[in-house]
C-alpha cells in the first residue's frame, strides 16, 4: 500500500494538521503516517495556543519512520521553528518521494504559526527540495514581501516562487474578490483553474485538505495536472458540505463525496422495497394523470444526477400499480427538482412522490399529523415561467423556511395545461410510502361516510 508522511502540528478539533491529513490519506487509499511538529489549542473558534515540539524530538519521530518504513509522499504544514524547518529539511534531503509543502505561516484568525526567522529558513533550505508548494494569496504574499490581489499577480508570483527553488507552485485563490481562480505553474506551463464560489461559512482545514489529497494522488503515481485536479474537486465538495462543528468555522467535511457514493447502492434499495409496499396497497386510485413517481437522494446531494426515482415513472393501470422498471439515478428531473429544492433548506429531506390532489387534503392532514403547504401557480414569476423546469422548484422553495420545520404535503390547484398536485415529502422512501398510505387510508374512510 502506498504511503503519505504527513509532517504537520496537531489540532484537537481534527479539522487541520496532522489529523484532516490522516483522515484524507485514508478516503483517497493511501496509508498515512504522522511526524507532529507543534501541539494546538484551537476550535471552530480559533487558535488560543501553541507550542513547538523539541527539534530533537521531530527528528526522532523522522529517523523513526524513514529508517523503517517506505514513504512515497511528503506533505509538510505548520512547522513552527527556523530550527524545526532546518530538522525536517536535513531528513528530507534524503527523500526521493514528491513533497507537497503547503506554507502554514498564520492561521486564519491571524495567529502567526510559524516564526518570522522560519520564513527565510524554509525558503533557503525546503523550498529547494518541493515538489509543489500550495501557498494562499496571504502565504505566497509573505513569502515574495508583496501584496498579491488580482489573477496577473498571482501568475506572476506563480513564477517567482518557482525561482525560490520548487518543480511546480499552486497559488490558491480561494480569498481573491469574485470568482476564485487558482494558478498552476510547473516551469513550462501555466494554467488558469476556475473554481466556483461558494457560500459555505465552514472552511476550516481546506488547506491542509487540499495539501493532504495532492501528495496523496502523487504518491499513487499520477501526473501533477491530474492530482491536482482531483485534489481541487476533493476540496470543492468538502467546502461545499462544511460542518457546522463548535460556535465557529467548523471543518471542512473532507468525506462527504465518499458517503455520497457509498451509499447509491442502498438508495436505489430503498427505493425498490418502497415501491413495493406501495404495489401491495394498490394506491392506484392516488397516481394522477401524468402518472406518480418517487425518488430518493444520496446524502449530500450534488444535483439530479443523485436523486434516484423509476424510468417510466409509476403507473396506475386497471391490474393496479404498475412499475416498469428498476430505479435508476437521473431518472426523473421533475421529482429531483422537488427533492433539491427541499435538501437545500432542510437536508434531512431526501425522498420525495407526487400524487393527485383532493380537496380534503387541508382537512385530512392535520388529523394524521401531517403538515401542508401549498404554492399559486399563479403567482410564478415570469422569468421563472420561461426557464423550462423550473416551476417545480419556485414553487417548493416558495413554501419553505429554513426556519421552520418542514412541510409533509405541499399542494398546487394547477392551471391551464398543469395538472393539480400533492408531493409528498419524508427523509427516506418508505417514511414518504407511510404518508401516502395514511392519506389513502382517510381519504377512503371519508369516502366511505
Amino acid at each position: 500500500m502506498r504511503t503519505l508522511l504527513s509532517i504537520a502540528g496537531s489540532d484537537p478539533s481534527a479539522g487541520a494538521g496532522s489529523q484532516q491529513d490522516l483522515k484524507v490519506a485514508t478516503l483517497t487509499g493511501v496509508y498515512g503516517l504522522t511526524v507532529i511538529t507543534a501541539i494546538t489549542a484551537q476550535n471552530s473558534q480559533g487558535v488560543q495556543r501553541w507550542e513547538p515540539l523539541a527539534p530533537d524530538l521531530v527528528a526522532a519521530q523522522l529517523t523513526s519512520i524513514l529508517s523503517d518504513i517506505r514513504v512515497d509522499a511528503v506533505k509538510i504544514g505548520m512547522l513552527a521553528t527556523a530550527a524545526i524547518v532546518r530538522t525536517v529539511a536535513a531528513a528530507l534531503r534524503q527523500v526521493a518521494a514528491p513533497i507537497v509543502l503547503d506554507p502554514v505561516l498564520a492561521a486564519s484568525d491571524g495567529a502567526i504559526l510559524l516564526e518570522e526567522a522560519g520564513i527565510q529558513v524554509l525558503k533557503e533550505e525546503l523550498l529547494p527540495l518541493t515538489t509543489v508548494l500550495t501557498p494562499n494569496l496571504a502565504e505566497a504574499g509573505l513569502l515574495l514581501q508583496r501584496q498579491i490581489t488580482d489573477v496577473p499577480g498571482m501568475a506572476a508570483a506563480a513564477q517567482d516562487l518557482l525561482r525560490l527553488g520548487p518543480q511546480a507552485v499552486l497559488i490558491k485563490g480561494g480569498h481573491l474578490a469574485g470568482p476564485p481562480v487558482d494558478v498552476l505553474a510547473d516551469g513550462h506551463n501555466l494554467y488558469h483553474l476556475p473554481g466556483e464560489r461558494l457560500p459555505a461559512p465552514h472552511t476550516h482545514g481546506t488547506g491542509c485538505a487540499l495539501a493532504a489529497a495532492l501528495a496523496a494522488h502523487l504518491a499513487q503515481g499520477r501526473s501533477l495536472p491530474e492530482a491536482v485536479n482531483q485534489a481541487r474537486t476533493l476540496v470543492a465538495e468538502a467546502i461545499r458540505w462544511g460542518l457546522p462543528l463548535g460556535s465557529g468555522r467548523g471543518p471542512v467535511h473532507t468525506a462527504a463525496a465518499f458517503l455520497r457514493e457509498q451509499e447509491r447502492w442502498a438508495v436505489l434499495q430503498a427505493l425498490a422495497a418502497a415501491a413495493a409496499r406501495l404495489q401491495a396497497n394498490d394506491i392506484t386510485d392516488l397516481i394522477p394523470e401524468v402518472q406518480s413517481n418517487l425518488g430518493y437522494a444520496t446524502i449530500y446531494p450534488r444535483g439530479p444526477e443523485d436523486v434516484a426515482a423509476f424510468p417510466g415513472r409509476l403507473l396506475r393501470t386497471p391490474q393496479g400499480l404498475l412499475i416498469p422498471r428498476e430505479p435508476a439515478f437521473g431518472a426523473s428531473r421533475h421529482i429531483a427538482a422537488i427533492i433539491l429544492t427541499a435538501n437545500r433548506l432542510h437536508p434531512q429531506i431526501r425522498a420525495a412522490m407526487n400524487i393527485r390532489f383532493f380537496e380534503k387534503v387541508e382537512v385530512l392532514a392535520p388529523l394524521l399529523h401531517l403538515q401542508v403547504a401549498h404554492f399559486d401557480r399563479s403567482q410564478e414569476p415570469p422569468e421563472v415561467k420561461a426557464r423550462e423546469g423550473s416551476t417545480l422548484a419556485w414553487g417548493v422553495a416558495s413554501v419553505l423556511d429554513p426556519g421552520e420545520p418542514p412541510p409533509d404535503l405541499i399542494y398546487d390547484r394547477g392551471e391551464w395545461g398543469k395538472e393539480a398536485m400533492i408531493r409528498v415529502l419524508g427523509n427516506n422512501p418508505m417514511d414518504v410510502v407511510t404518508k401516502v398510505l395514511a392519506l389513502q387510508q382517510a381519504l377512503q374512510a371519508q369516502d366511505a361516510r
